[in-house]
């Protein structure tokens, strides 16, 4: 049995490692910040403490078999539905925040368990590296990483008048590589809005030539390139 010196323990040293993480996140105001990571952990840990010690009484008797690892298992499935509250969806879909704070809750569950379990030095080194990770190769993350700039055409057409056809052999003429091509309603019930999105084009053409292109086809009233 786990004298209650060593649980107070447990605990207190799983609300302080959470509590570095969180600090980190804190910074920069995400949704999960200090006081979602101490709890985080501290609740891991309490779980661990459960798994390994609340059943102790029962253990040992006639038709008794526990699993003591079943209780803390649910954490790590179970975080996820935290975890993915922290995700989010902004611009339409088009960019996700949110996943490095959920794994971090995700690690911090781990810390959680490893101290309740009596993993002290486990629990300490993930910290340290969580902090490393999330702190110091952030700078560098876009060293490492060829980062894509994507930009976008902007047509506002009439409505079941403008030809996609003619847009695509236009796009394709100018060596425009659509990625994605977005559809939106406007104010005016008599326009649509459509948003052309591409990585690569030919440098040699101007963007007063591309606008040009794209007003010469029949029903585009306005285009806007962002380049």
């Amino acid at each position: 049995m786990l004298i209650w010196q060593e649980t107070i323990l447990r605990l207190f040293i799983a609300a302080v490692l959470g509590g570095l993480v969180g600090i980190e996140r804190q910074r920069y105001d995400w949704a999960a910040g200090l006081r979602t990571h101490m709890l985080v952990c501290l609740g891991s840990s309490l779980m661990m403490i459960i798994s390994s010690y609340g059943f102790a009484d029962v253990l040992g008797k006639e038709h008794v078999a526990l699993d003591p690892s079943r209780v803390a298992a649910q954490v790590v499935s179970g975080i996820g539905f935290l975890g993915a509250g922290t995700i989010f969806f902004l611009k339409r879909g088009e960019v996700i925040k949110g996943l490095t704070t959920a794994a971090g809750l995700w690690t911090v569950a781990g810390i959680g368990l490893a101290i309740g379990s009596g993993l002290y030095i486990a629990a300490i080194a993930t910290t340290v590296l969580t902090l490393i990770i999330l702190a110091v190769v952030k700078p560098y993350k876009k060293k490492f990483s060829r980062t894509i700039k994507q930009h976008e055409i902007q047509l506002f057409v009439e409505r079941n008048k403008g030809n996609l056809q003619e847009i695509e052999d236009l796009c394709n003429n100018y060596k425009l590589n659509i990625e994605n091509i977005l559809f939106e309603k406007t104010d005016d019930p008599n326009q649509e809005h459509i948003i052309l999105k591409f990585e690569n084009y030919d440098k040699s053409t101007s963007i007063l030539q591309l606008t040009d292109a794209f007003l010469k086809i029949e029903g585009i009233i306005k285009a806007s390139l962002n380049f």
